[in-house]
């Protein structure tokens, strides 16, 4: 950590600013904590501790990774198991005004909290890697938030903002796992729809409502699989068969369209910076008798 941030724990359960704040709390021995809802949105991030979570009665073992999705109202409370063990964990707090302001600018903010209330279902895990990355994103927001840097306050909303849209992707993924032998299947028939549509619309969108999976979805699925994202693969597969048809002596200014490029001009400074030629240079380098590039001009 880059300092510390950690505070011991604060009974209060009412918020400070109004809008949003984040807590790190490391602990031994607390005492009861009594069961209670508040006002606002919760995001409990647990990471050590002989704890369970007791939420709307369902009492919960929690693990390196988890974390709890509390709305507004919904009662909860820890269950200390035992004395003697550190008791870690963030806790972010969104309020209602708030939170309702991000879900009318997009309703893609919701997207977690309304899955919790939905279907009672308030408890979610996550990898150590992810669960590494998201430490890090909050101890950010932390020091942006205690620190007196230019534009703090605009870089702390941009921070949540940015950490909620994250936290959905997390929740999505843990409830849309889907088995790799689809995620194969997928991947090829992408390949194989851009490759014999090169010229037509390849946009995420497209392919989205081709397919009957969600744009996140199919990025993710092509970018574990090829390495590239799948605007760059797009991009390369047209690149190519552009360079290939450049022989049959199609205008320029056609043969862009034919391979899906809006004007010449996209077309050719990406043709420059894949091959190091114009399209004109390298139809003019095709062309030349051989051994004419060794003439010496007298």
């Amino acid at each position: 950590m880059k300092k510390e941030l950690s505070t011991g724990f604060n009974e209060r359960q009412y918020m400070n600013s109004g809008e949003f704040e984040v807590f790190f709390y490391k602990d031994m021995d607390l005492s009861r904590i009594v069961n209670h809802s508040h006002p606002y949105y919760e995001m409990f991030f647990f990471m050590s501790g002989d704890v369970s979570y007791e939420v709307e009665g369902i009492q919960y073992d929690l693990k390196y990774g988890d974390y709890l999705l509390i709305p507004p109202g919904v009662k909860h409370h820890p269950i200390f198991l035992s004395t003697g063990e550190t008791y870690q964990r963030f806790v972010l707090w969104i309020s209602e005004r708030y939170y309702q302001s991000m879900c009318s600018w997009s309703e893609d903010f919701s997207y977690s909290f309304n899955y919790a209330l939905e279907h009672k279902h308030y408890h979610f895990s996550m990898d150590f890697v992810v669960f590494q990355d998201i430490q890090s994103r909050l101890l950010d927001l932390l020091e942006e938030i205690h620190g007196n840097k230019p534009f703090q306050r605009l870089s702390s909303e941009l921070q949540v903002h940015s950490f909620l849209l994250f936290l959905n992707r997390i929740t999505y993924e843990n409830l849309h796992r889907i088995p790799a032998v689809y995620e194969n299947v997928l991947y090829l028939n992408l390949c194989d729809y851009i490759n014999n549509h090169l010229g037509e619309d390849l946009s995420l969108d497209r392919l989205a409502a081709f397919f009957y999976a969600s744009k996140y979805h199919i990025s993710h699925v092509f970018k574990d699989n090829m390495g590239i994202s799948l605007h760059q693969y797009i991009i390369k597969k047209r690149l190519q068969a552009s360079k290939n048809a450049i022989l049959s002596g199609i205008p320029l200014g056609e043969l862009c369209h034919q391979y899906g490029f809006s004007d010449y001009t996209s077309f050719y400074r990406a043709f420059k910076k894949e091959f190091g030629l114009s399209p004109k240079e390298f139809r003019e380098q095709k062309f030349l008798p051989e051994g004419y590039e060794n003439y010496s001009g007298n």
